[in-house]
């Protein structure tokens, strides 16, 4: 599916270069397609040309497997634009259309004319037929379904997991409903399987700002590296990980990638979450050893080896909800948001306004955009609901306040973060989320912060673009260390060591005690000002002049040389005792002997 607004080529009424029979068909067509999409919208297809007969009853029947494209004002996609159509007896969706002789001919000068001439922005769909075929998208992507059935009685015990917890299962499916339209449109593009569509409920439960302990983030759960790796932008103002459309489709790229390297789906999906090299390990391993190189007959850490039944159970209960017993609420098989585009700068809170939608469910539509402001530097696509494209364009040329409330502040020597929230007006907490601030840590001088802007403030937001610390990737931001635990050491020594919490500490390594033992390993990311510092001590070190280089070396001589003289003079006196000792136990040796007595036992003997 495509947003956009036509070209002037496009706008003409008429498809340039075709024949008189080609605009008769064509006329049919629109015809077909304004009734199904609620009356008299204005709307066009192309491609593999729709064919029509007659049935009983006289209503001619389209077959959707024939149409290519169509495309319809945005502001026509709305919740009552796509109707459910009533089935004909062989499963083809009936259209129940009068024919009158003069309704085809204004349909083409009117419908497709306004169409493409008011230069309103337009949906497209390459492949329409998935639209018109179905009325529920859940029976859509029961169609899709493709991979084998996992028998396993893990498959059973998440299942019954699910089952009772239908309350869970139900805020899944809210969550999905924004998502999936987009999610199933892209899988039909690349002929990929529908179960994949619902991998994010096990990834992420469908929240697209979930984060895990190993700091995956988003629905489709992509840790900072990978993300990278398949072009997610990760910085201060925005994470693409959580960004819907950039996460849907580095996913897909790598699923694609995966299942190309294994020439299986469940390899390919037990290495998006155990990894590729260590599927790849485990196929060679079993190969060796004469085994089988399937999923189940592969040896994987517990999670992977629950993660594709946790999937079959998901997909059990949307295959047959009422056998399984649970209530699936249906989700129209249609567009859910559209792309729109943002200014240079603009807040967020001010975006979901203009689009006439609540802050909650403008951010769940754009979960990339990390702070209050969104910026040229993140992303500046913007989804809102289909049907509020119009009203936020509207709103947005006629708005006439400042489209940003929001400058940048460098907190000064003697400055607290309360203090400058008092300075500001803003309560001390909303300023630490506005900047993504640990209550952790303190923050020091030099620090630069987001605040409100005053009204005789000049926005300087692009100031802020040249920061490292504003246009540094996330994940540069930390460290990640692998820790011994030496004996002696508790979690709370660890974290004091590295400048984090003891909590944070048992989240990354799945800890659920607060005792460690000696050996054991631990993961923590170690903050960036940490690893600053000590770069600066390396890079201080390596610049001193030769002079207090080799100061340093004669001064640690002269103390290891004391050391080591005392060390030899104690050990000399050990040593002339010794002796002193051994002769005297001689002596009194032979002359017991010579009395007849038992020689007694020293320590030379």
């Amino acid at each position: 599916m495509r947003h956009r607004t036509p070209s002037k080529a496009s706008r003409s009424g008429r498809r340039t270069g075709k024949d008189d029979a080609h605009g008769r068909r064509l006329s049919t067509h629109l015809l077909v397609l304004g009734m199904l999409l609620g009356g008299h919208v204005p709307a066009w297809a192309d491609g593999a040309l729709i064919g029509t007969q007659l049935v009983a009853g006289g209503n001619p029947v389209v077959s959707p497997q024939q149409i290519s494209r169509i495309a319809v004002p945005a502001h026509r996609v709305g919740s009552e634009a796509l109707v459910a159509v009533p089935a004909a007896a062989d499963g083809t969706p009936r259209l129940p259309i009068p024919v009158a002789p003069s309704t085809p001919r204004e349909l083409e000068l009117a419908d497709v004319g306004e169409a493409y001439a008011t230069g309103e922005p337009v949906i497209e769909w390459d492949d329409a037929s998935g639209i018109l075929r179905y009325g529920d998208l859940w029976e859509r992507i029961r169609a899709g379904f493709q991979m084998e059935e996992i028998d396993s009685p893990l498959v059973q015990r998440h299942e019954a997991w699910y089952l009772n917890r239908p309350e869970y299962f139900q805020r899944m499916v809210s969550r999905s409903r924004r998502y999936l339209f987009h999610i199933v449109e892209e899988l039909e593009k690349r002929a990929m399987p529908m179960e994949i569509a619902l991998l994010p409920m096990i990834e992420s439960a469908y929240n697209p700002v979930a984060q895990s302990h190993m700091r995956a983030a988003g629905m489709w759960q992509f840790i900072p590296s990978t993300g990278k790796k398949y072009g997610l932008q990760q910085n201060f103002w925005y994470d693409g990980r959580r960004d819907v459309l950039a996460a849907t489709d580095a996913a897909l790229d790598y699923l694609q990638y995966l299942h190309d390297r294994f020439d299986d789906w469940e390899l390919a999906l037990a290495a998006y979450n155990w990894g590729e090299g260590a599927v790849g390990r485990a196929i060679t391993k079993n190969r060796k050893a004469g085994r089988r190189a399937d999923y189940m007959s592969l040896g994987m850490p517990k999670e992977t080896r629950n993660y594709l039944p946790k999937l079959q159970a998901v997909k059990n209960i949307v295959a047959d909800p009422a056998v399984v017993g649970m209530n699936v609420e249906p989700v129209p098989n249609r567009p859910y948001f559209a792309v729109v585009t943002a200014p240079a700068h603009i807040d967020v809170a001010l975006a979901a306004r203009l689009a006439n939608v609540p802050i909650e469910e403008f951010r769940y539509l754009n979960p990339g955009h990390n702070r209050a402001v969104i910026t040229p530097i993140a992303n500046r696509q913007l989804l809102v609901p289909v049907d509020k494209v119009d009203v936020f364009n509207a709103n947005l040329e006629n708005n006439d306040q400042p489209l940003v409330t929001w400058q940048i502040y460098q907190l000064k020597r003697g400055e607290t973060l309360q203090s400058v929230a008092e300075k500001f007006d803003i309560g001390a907490e909303r300023l630490r989320e506005v900047n993504g601030l640990s209550t952790r840590r303190g923050i020091r001088p030099g620090t630069t912060l987001l605040v409100p802007r005053g009204d005789d403030a000049d926005t300087n937001l692009d100031e802020a673009f040249d920061s490292a610390e504003f246009k540094a990737p996330l994940e540069d931001h930390t460290r990640r260390v692998i820790y011994r635990v030496k004996r002696g050491d508790t979690l709370t020594s660890v974290a004091r060591r590295y400048g984090v919490s003891v909590k944070q500490i048992k989240e990354w390594n799945g800890l659920r005690r607060d005792s460690v033992q000696a050996g054991q390993r631990l993961s923590v990311w170690e903050p960036a000002k940490s690893v600053a510092t000590k770069s600066a001590k390396n890079a201080k070190r390596a610049a001193a002049p030769a002079s207090s280089v080799k100061a340093a070396p004669a001064s640690a001589k002269k103390k290891t040389a004391a050391r080591s003289s005392a060390k030899q003079s104690k050990q000399s006196k050990q040593a002339k005792q010794g002796k002193r000792t051994n002769k005297s136990a001689a002596t009194n040796s032979k002359s017991k002997q010579a009395e007849g007595g038992r020689p007694q036992r020293t320590a030379s003997n």
